[in-house]
């Protein structure tokens, strides 16, 4: 029989496409956004900024916190009270 088998019609698919190739529902890309979209450098590099500072501050906050020697007490009636640490030597 002389037909031509019929071919779906659909995005052309590049080498390196993955996932994109793939049909999906709008619910899904909107879901799994980070899958579809193509890797943007400055974006990638103000992340990794800011994790870093983030990470940094945190060292920072608690090496200012260790050096202060000062921790909260809890009295019996349930306030707190800020205390500087003694030694069993003072």
């Amino acid at each position: 029989m002389g037909g031509k088998a019929s071919t779906a019609k659909g995005p052309e698919t590049t080498a390196g496409d993955g996932i994109r190739s793939l049909q999906t529902t709008g619910v899904f890309k909107a879901v799994n956004f980070e899958l579809y979209v193509k890797p943007n450098l400055a974006i990638m590099a103000f992340g990794v900024v800011a994790i870093l500072c983030s990470t940094g501050y945190l060292a920072y906050m608690k090496a200012q916190h260790r050096e202060s020697k000062t921790y909260i007490a809890i009295a019996e009636d349930g306030s707190q009270h800020l205390t500087h640490k003694r030694s069993k030597w003072d």
